[in-house]
């Protein structure tokens, strides 16, 4: 019987927050801990780590294995978004329509936390006995050479603005697209098998999740996201629409899930979920 995508992602989110309700520290009283916790629990879709379970389920790693480096990899998306946050960054009050977690606690403590979310991912994989492999990739993913990297042009861009497409491009690679790659392959280097397939994949639904990103800033609103929109408007920061135009950058969007699709063809039927999940990318609402 095939899968539902929505089904999946429901399924995985759940698995997902028992695995981060279990694996977090909760000590009554401890404020970093609490923090922690509030900023990662009950949070978001828990997409990235639905393609780490699908990669796995993909090349046959055990999925309790795969739990464990998928929460991983949750915690590292969590961190991201506190910091991201604050004032000397984003400088939003809301996410998911909840207080973010500098207005939740403090600057201080915000800051704290997702320094504790960022190690902590790190200690449950060496402590699950992951290769260093795995862990050198995840490290690559989240750091200089990928998110926060991609962070660093996003901020200079707020004062200089993007200078072309292949510059916002590279800076979306960098800070959505390297977590994105590393969710899509994890299974595959797990199993010591070929991730290249998988990482075309990963490369393109990334593209598209930013320009749907970028779309929805548009057309949504504060409330239906959860967050505030337009605020790269505000600073004179372009976006993919400003570059293409919403309707061409509609039609990017999709050929990048055309092309995402093209990728899984190896995997035949098995990769139907994925199929899916692809075309999820450019219909979600928020």
């Amino acid at each position: 019987m095939a899968v539902n995508f929505e089904t999946a992602l429901s399924q995985t989110a759940a698995q997902v927050e028992d695995a981060l309700n279990r694996l977090l520290p909760s000590k009554v009283g401890d404020r970093l801990q609490e923090a922690m916790r509030y900023a990662t629990l009950g949070q978001g879709k828990r997409i990235r780590p639905f393609f780490v379970m699908q990669s796995c389920k993909l090349h046959g790693v055990a999925e309790a294995r795969a739990l464990t480096v998928a929460a991983a990899l949750e915690m590292i998306h969590c961190y991201s978004l506190v910091h991201d946050d604050l004032p000397a960054m984003d400088n939003d009050d809301l996410r998911r329509g909840l207080p973010t977690t500098h207005k939740k606690f403090d600057e201080a403590t915000a800051i704290l936390a997702g320094d504790g979310l960022l190690t902590f991912a790190f200690q449950l994989l060496a402590d699950g006995g992951e290769s260093p492999a795995l862990i050198a990739a995840l490290a690559k993913a989240a750091g200089p050479d990928g998110m926060v990297g991609g962070q660093m042009l996003d901020m200079q861009a707020q004062s200089t603005g993007f200078a072309s497409l292949e510059k916002i491009s590279a800076m979306q690679q960098a800070k959505t697209g390297a977590l994105f790659e590393f969710a899509c392959t994890s299974g595959p280097l797990m199993a010591g098998q070929d991730a290249s397939a998988l990482r075309t994949y990963a490369k393109h639904i990334g593209l598209a999740f930013q320009i749907a990103d970028d779309i929805l800033d548009v057309e949504s609103s504060a409330e239906a996201l959860g967050k505030a929109t337009q605020k790269d408007k505000a600073k004179g920061k372009k976006t993919f629409v400003d570059f293409l135009g919403l309707e061409r950058a509609k039609v990017e969007a999709a050929r990048m899930v055309a092309e995402s699709k093209l990728a899984l063809i190896p995997y035949g039927e098995k990769a139907d979920v994925l199929h899916q999940a692809a075309d999820f990318i450019i219909s979600r609402q928020k």
